[in-house]
């Protein structure tokens, strides 16, 4: 079977964006169709200030709310990633392949280094060097596949290029991994500002649909979404962008196509009441299995142990591999 590796960074609540552009077809599909592991990927969230209690609390978030979504561990591996040691210790030796250059071209450090600096503030090495880390999430499973959105491929490419790279030099043990995108709601917008995707971690959340917003929450945040200058309703991405989010929202909740509604609605107000409906009838199940699962810690604990040791039995061979191919004595 196919492998496919993707994970989930606990640096917020989780939202409809992450629902529609990942979960829901890491559910529906990957589970089912390849060799999958899916991991909270709390090493990621050191790179920049953080509560650790709150990093904490948001990893047994996540991991509980990848399981209310569906992701059912006896088809795939769900583990939270500082649990396997295997993905340190293969990011130093990708540290070791990578170039600064290829590290300072990554688009995320631009964003988030420059801001910083210009305020006076220090950039952590980790804001760096994490793209080393992302591709030993990936390559320390043998990953064929990396389910991203447009925003990661970025950083998949680097794991394909340090792959090839580490095969050349030292001889062949990784396998060179592809980035997939999902076809639809790939990229769910803010609410509030259509032209940038809905973050879990912005700072306001008027424009962010929470999965664990209630029913009065959501429709609130749908009914007061930014909309456009006109009164047409029309799928148009770069002239409609507030209308052609919540066609694509809608269109997504059902599996459709947002061009169809687009000649249904005579106002925005209806589309947005339709819209507000199908997510609330979306979310449901799941902040219902949320619930049930939040108030049984402990399995879910027991769930991310074991995933944590399976994942660590497909990836240590590798990794040792990987230290006797650069030139270390074996421990």
């Amino acid at each position: 079977m196919t492998r496919i590796f993707s994970g989930i960074k606990p640096t917020g609540h989780l939202t409809l964006g992450n629902y529609l552009g990942a979960l829901r077809r890491w559910v529906e599909v990957d589970q089912h169709e390849a060799d999958a592991l899916f991991s909270v990927v709390d090493l990621h969230a050191l790179t920049i200030d953080h509560d650790p209690a709150r990093v904490r609390r948001l990893s047994r978030q996540a991991a509980t709310m990848m399981l209310a979504a569906g992701l059912d561990p006896e088809l795939c591996t769900l583990f939270v990633q500082s649990h396997v040691d295997e993905h340190t210790r293969l990011s130093y030796l990708l540290e070791c392949t990578a170039t600064d250059g290829e590290l300072r071209r990554m688009i995320q450090y631009k964003e988030k280094s420059a801001p910083a600096r210009a305020a006076g503030q220090s950039v952590r090495v980790s804001l760096l060097t994490y793209p080393a880390l992302m591709a030993a999430d990936i390559l320390a499973y043998g990953t064929d596949e990396v389910p991203v959105g447009e925003d990661q491929t970025q950083h998949v490419e680097l794991a394909r290029d340090l792959a090839v790279r580490f095969n050349q030099r030292y001889g062949h043990t990784f396998t060179v991994p592809k980035a997939t995108h999902p076809s639809v709601a790939a990229r769910v917008m803010d609410l509030q500002d259509p032209t940038s995707k809905m973050g879990k971690s912005h700072e306001s959340g008027a424009g962010i649909i929470y999965l664990l917003d209630d029913a009065d929450v959501v429709r609130k945040k749908v009914m007061r979404a930014v909309t456009d200058s006109g009164t047409d309703v029309a799928y148009d991405r770069e002239n409609s962008p507030g209308i052609a989010n919540l066609l694509e929202i809608l269109a997504s909740c059902s599996g459709g196509n947002p061009m169809e509604p687009a000649g249904v609605y005579e106002s925005y107000g209806a589309l947005k009441k339709d819209t507000a409906d199908a997510v609330v009838e979306l979310l449901r199940p799941v902040r219902e299995r949320y619930a049930e699962l939040a108030a049984d810690a402990g399995h879910v604990d027991e769930v991310v142990k074991k995933g944590a040791e399976r994942a660590r039995g497909m990836a240590r061979p590798r990794v040792n591999a990987a230290y006797e191919a650069i030139g270390l004595l074996p421990g």
